[in-house]
């Protein structure tokens, strides 16, 4: 009988040790998750806060993109434009020059 008692107050032991394990683990899963919602409420304030900075900083970024392409449009004007200028050039030279050089009437 007393074999059976020591046996019972083993296996109590054994699950009073085992429960307080669990306990523990449990309360170190919860403040990891508590740990984790709060790493995530950060996350979504700070995308919210760069989501505003970009919606200020967007008006700017479309005028200056719509500077740029007014360049490249100018760019290409003014190449079409030397372009025209050294054909008639490098074609009428020879009478362009003589017009220049030309004294008197």
């Amino acid at each position: 009988m007393r074999a059976i008692q020591e046996t019972n107050h083993r296996l109590e032991e054994m699950i009073q040790k085992s429960d307080e394990k669990s306990d523990a683990s449990r309360a170190a899963m919860h403040k990891r998750m508590d740990d984790f919602g709060d790493r995530i409420a950060k996350v979504e304030n700070t995308s919210v806060e760069t989501t505003k900075v970009v919606e200020k900083m967007k008006p700017t970024v479309d005028e200056v993109h719509a500077w740029k392409q007014r360049g490249i449009g100018a760019l290409f004007i003014v190449g079409i434009g030397a372009s025209a200028l050294t054909f008639l050039i490098t074609t009428y030279f020879s009478n362009i020059l003589s017009w220049l050089t030309k004294t008197g009437p």
